[in-house]
């Protein structure tokens, strides 16, 4: 665990943040200030809204730098075993069905690839096998292909003038 990593609880879950994977997409603040609200400290409200409404958002994080886990360890969990490039064992099952890969455009950011894939590079090495990547698209990240949220500082924008 990365001594960044943070812990919120509302009782019923635990939304955890990993900051290494975010590439401040801004969905969550931008769905649901009332529980992440980045000028607030700790920016993470758990008491802001229902447990199905923090999960909902939860789940649209394209890089998985916000899981949780329910308390009751009856309840299924959306944490992954081990990275945030891995997937439950049910979706990996209707992926594999499906084969399907899924690329977002994210505004003013990075591509948004998800399904069952890897990276391969120049060399013919793979780089990584993963469920969901943000693909660099502004050109200055420090971690080509992988986005590492450069677009932010340079000013990277959608619209061309």
């Amino acid at each position: 665990m990365d001594p960044n990593d943070r812990d919120y609880t509302n009782g019923e879950i635990t939304v955890h943040w990993r900051p290494n994977y975010c590439i401040h997409a801004t969905t969550c603040y931008r769905e649901l200030i009332e529980v992440f609200n980045p000028r607030k400290r700790p920016w993470v409200d758990m008491q802001g809204a229902p447990t199905e409404r923090i999960i909902e958002i939860v789940r649209k994080c394209p890089t998985r730098a916000l899981t949780y886990d329910w308390s009751d360890p009856s309840r299924v969990s959306d944490k992954p075993d081990s990275e945030a490039d891995e997937m439950p064992d049910s979706e990996k099952d209707d992926l594999q069905e499906s084969n399907m890969v899924e690329i977002n455009v994210m505004k003013d950011g990075p591509y948004v690839v998800a399904g069952n894939f890897k990276i391969t590079g120049s060399d013919d090495k793979e780089l990584k096998k993963m469920v969901i990547t943000s693909l660099c698209r502004c050109g200055n990240s420090d971690s080509m292909p992988l986005c590492d949220g450069s677009h932010r500082m340079s000013d990277f924008s959608d619209n061309e003038d």
